[in-house]
């Protein structure tokens, strides 16, 4: 079963999931541990839904989220903007601006951010 889903226990190591744990137990999975954030928490699940399907009975995971005061965090790299990380974030590259007002206190204007600015991408 870690075989199948070795992805998943590979992205929880890249995530630096903490706490994360894996047993298996009767032909089922079962992984433990606590993501960043809730963005973290999607990544995960989506790569389970991406190996096991929809619905996969092979696997049960329980993800706490450390910090449900943000949904993520990023850091400004080179040709971001903030609607492309909407998009990233969102899936609508029109919520930038939802973006901007999280980040008042680094940013005065939604057209200039920084390379290496970390920047707060607020609940929904």
């Amino acid at each position: 079963m870690k075989t199948k889903y070795q992805g998943v226990l590979d992205l929880g190591e890249q995530l630096a999931i903490e706490n994360g744990d894996v047993k298996e137990e009767n032909g089922v999975l079962h992984v433990t541990g606590t993501a960043k954030n809730q963005y973290e928490k999607n990544l995960l699940w989506d790569k389970i839904k991406e190996v096991g399907g929809d619905n996969p009975t092979d696997i049960q995971a329980n993800i706490e989220v450390a910090d449900t005061s943000i949904f993520a965090s990023h850091t400004v790299k080179s040709g971001d903007t903030l609607s492309k990380i909407s998009k990233k974030y969102y899936g609508k590259s029109g919520k930038y601006n939802v973006i901007f007002e999280a980040n008042t206190n680094i940013l005065s204007n939604p057209d200039a951010i920084q390379i290496g600015q970390e920047l707060v991408i607020p609940n929904l």
